[in-house]
């Protein structure tokens, strides 16, 4: 690196310093903020960050890498992008109001170009290295022949390292031969309640170490080094060595005249130690101090230049939290804030005259020099790196023919099936399970489309010609990647597969599978994925206390309400292997929109923004209704329900359910049929697009659109006001017990409330009252305004 290059990253450090902070400053002290209470915005967090990305960004970086943000850094990463004109002043004085940049990085609600949402700390971490696998999956394919491979890049507050979830992704990492991919540690030391223990950055490196990362340890910045290189720097080096993180922060905080006297009582010897310390004064003493290697922009660019090879890194990078400002090393800086009085005596330090604190390149002495390095500078040189790829219309599914079938074996088969075509989409697709590929029902899929290597392994069952129905060859034309027993990476690998059309113009369409009960396991993961916009199907299966002999720790209970509640995620639970067809034939298109989200005025959803798709599936084989092919059977699948059997004019009672129970549900309405007038069913495929659908509608009529009508309110508008409904689901019977609030119709809900247990499925039906027994007697039950006891 030239001077030139080292003095225009100072000048960018300085200048990212300042606007990052003035901005939190801005929000916090001087915009009106009619709630009164504190907006935040972590100054000291973003100060010991700086430098590492200046270098990082102006230096180290091309336009194919790829960086997720340590969350409280998201300040200096926008002061970045409005630095470089991405970001708009308005924007960046909304910082953490309504229509303003994130408090933490955000692919979908900032405009910057951010490549991994963070937020929800370790996840923006770990998502890195499966962003990695997944080029190198799409790089080893003919199509994907022609990618240009990056760097994924992590920067990690020391105290993230918490998190469990890293350290599950370094091991699959280590597994899958991870490659290109850095994390950069952030090791100020500092924490949200206190000092990090001594020691950690050992433990850390041996980490790293053992799943085959090179680790770099960057502690002295240039001036310490050349300290060093003077007459007694060793001994300060030592000094530095043994000092307590604590002691270190605290004597930072108090500056220059504390240094130099607890210096010249441990160190000084009237000799080369005093006189290196008497060469500077406070000011000077200060700045060499918090020299450390993480807060000296040249010496960072000189370390990731020096970088290589495509191992994956872990930069190790000591730093003052807080650094550059007053409040540099505070154990409270972490969530604490710049006082007015405060800020002006730091502003005057910075160069910055009043007025002038928005502009770009205020107080820089040689701004037109300033303009042409950052037009130079190559990360940013292709603009906004946001791509696309072109849509893959989705082929045709057929439904199982069995007579009897479950709808995990009939997504088994369905896949099964595409597996033996070669349309496009079929080669886009990629499957994962955390160790559950056969019991999911995965099996046929990997053993014709295999399972992805970088470098293929054949199978030694079939080299011994064991006979297996598990045929495990791994290549590089394998279409399915293994995982380890840990859902939270199921979820980070199909976020970071389910960008990948974003991230690297080359559109996946992701499938996972895992035990339903285990999607809370991930929750935190799936949550992360869907808010970045992640487009993938996720199977949970099987699901439910269907699931009879395996016990209550392998029964799922309230996933229904989560794919309910969760946004960018569309939630099915079909009972049959049509339905399931029809869904999976729509979801594969669904996947690959992205318009502009206009309402459909037949169920006010928005689905020309698409999604991600849950589909809870279950292992209970169920008799299948026959061949059914018309309209109303097909659209009412995808949009939520259809009338399995339509009620009649004088209808009593309607027996609603979702998945596995139909036949008890089918049973039920045939056991009162002789009692009760016109009795209904109404087969409900997705209890949380019912009711978006129906809530979307409410608002558009409070908007004055008194037209909108929803699915569900079209399904329920000619039942009589005195018509019940019962409603049955093996899961939360919330999921479906909103039904009576439609129309106004008394509503008697069955489901699962509490944690199951071993036996038949026959016997935890009857115990939760999920039968068709328990249906009919809450049937039998009813009379005039008296409620069923």
């Amino acid at each position: 690196m030239t001077e030139i290059d080292s003095v225009h990253l100072k000048t960018v450090e300085q200048r990212l310093l300042w606007l990052s902070h003035w901005m939190i400053h801005h929000a916090n002290h001087i915009r009106p903020n009619p709630d009164g209470i504190k907006v935040g915005g972590h100054q000291a967090s973003s100060a010991s960050m700086v430098s590492i990305m200046t270098a990082l960004y102006f230096s180290a970086l091309r336009p194919e890498d790829r960086v997720a943000v340590k969350p409280h850094a998201g300040p200096v990463f926008h002061a970045m992008q409005y630095m470089m004109g991405h970001l708009d002043r308005e924007r960046m004085e909304a910082f953490r109001g309504f229509g303003g940049v994130q408090s933490y990085p955000s692919r979908t609600k900032d405009v910057d170009d951010v490549d991994f949402s963070t937020g929800s700390v370790g996840l923006g971490v770990a998502i890195t290295s499966f962003a990695s696998l997944v080029q190198d999956y799409i790089a080893a394919k003919e199509w994907g022949a022609d990618l240009p491979l990056g760097r994924m890049v992590a920067l990690v507050g020391d105290a993230e390292l918490d998190e469990g979830n890293i350290y599950e992704a370094l091991q699959e990492g280590w597994k899958n031969d991870l490659r290109n991919c850095w994390w950069v540690i952030d090791y100020n030391r500092q924490s949200l309640d206190g000092i990090v223990r001594e020691g950690l950055f050992e433990r850390v490196e041996k980490i790293f170490d053992a799943f085959g990362w090179d680790v770099v340890r960057v502690k002295y910045g240039a001036l310490q080094r050349a300290a060093f290189e003077e007459p007694g720097g060793n001994a300060l080096r030592d000094w530095i060595d043994a000092c307590p993180n604590a002691e270190y922060s605290a004597l930072t905080y108090q500056g220059g005249a504390v240094w130099r006297q607890r210096l010249m009582d441990d160190l000084g010897d009237q000799g080369d130690v005093t006189a290196l310390i008497e060469r500077r004064s406070d000011a000077e003493l200060a700045a060499l101090m918090e020299n450390l290697g993480g807060n000296c922009v040249q010496t960072m660019a000189d370390v990731f230049a020096s970088i290589e090879h495509d191992r994956p890194t872990c930069f190790l990078a000591y730093t003052i939290k807080g650094w550059g400002t007053p409040i540099a090393g505070h154990k409270d800086n972490h969530g604490g804030l710049m006082t007015r009085a405060q800020m002006a005596e730091w502003q005057a330090h910075m160069g910055v005259p009043e007025g002038q604190e928005w502009e770009r390149f205020a107080g820089v002495a040689d701004a037109e020099g300033l303009r042409g390095f950052l037009d130079e500078v190559p990360f940013f040189a292709r603009g906004v790196r946001r791509y696309t790829d072109d849509r893959l219309p989705a082929p045709a599914i057929s439904g199982a023919t069995d007579r009897e079938i479950s709808t995990q074996m009939a997504f088994g088969k369905i896949l099964d099936g595409l597996a033996k075509g070669d349309s496009a989409l079929v080669g886009r697709i990629v499957t994962t399970s955390p160790d559950v590929t056969g019991t999911t029902s995965l099996g046929p899929w990997v053993n014709r489309r295999k399972l992805f290597a970088r470098t293929s392994r054949p199978d030694a069952f079939i080299e011994h010609r064991i006979p297996s129905t598990a045929k495990w060859e791994f290549t590089p034309k394998g279409q399915h990647i293994e995982l380890g027993i840990a859902e939270m990476n199921l979820f980070l690998l199909l976020g970071a597969a389910g960008l990948s059309h974003s991230l690297f113009g080359k559109r996946l369409i992701p499938i996972g599978t895992v035990y339903d009960p285990f999607v809370h396991r991930g929750l935190d993961a799936l949550n992360y994925a869907s808010y970045q916009d992640a487009r993938f199907i996720i199977a949970g299966t099987p699901s439910g206390v269907t699931l009879a002999p395996e016990g209550g720790a392998h029964q799922s209970v309230g996933t229904p309400l989560t794919g309910m509640a969760q946004d960018g995620l569309a939630s099915f639970e079909p009972a049959f292997a049509d339905e399931l067809a029809v869904i999976m034939e729509w979801a594969f298109d669904y996947l690959q929109r992205d318009g502009e989200g206009d309402p459909d005025e037949r169920t006010w959803l928005r689905d020309e923004t698409g999604g991600s798709v849950y589909l809870r599936l279950t292992t209970k084989p169920l008799e299948q209704p026959g061949k059914r092919h018309d309209d109303a059977f097909r659209q009412g699948a995808i949009d939520g329900a259809y009338w399995l059997r339509p009620p009649g004019p004088n209808c009593e009672v309607v027996i609603a359910y979702q998945g596995a129970v139909a036949d008890e549900a089918i049973a039920a309405a045939g056991m009162i049929g002789g009692a009760r007038r016109d009795v209904g069913v109404l087969a409900v495929t997705s209890a949380d697009r019912l009711n978006a659908g129906w809530t979307a509608a409410q608002r558009e009529r409070a908007r004055g659109n008194t037209g909108a009508v929803a699915h569900v309110e079209r399904l329920l508008a000619a039942l009589p006001h005195e018509c019940a409904l019962v409603t049955a689901i093996d899961g939360h019977p919330a999921t479906l017990g909103w039904l009576g609030a439609v129309a106004g119709h008394r509503t008697i809900p069955h489901g699962v409330e509490h944690f199951g247990q071993t036996g038949t499925i026959g016997d935890l039906y009857r115990h939760f009252r999920i039968d068709r027994h328990a249906l009919a007697a809450s049937v039998q039950g009813l009379t005039s305004g008296a409620p069923v006891l």
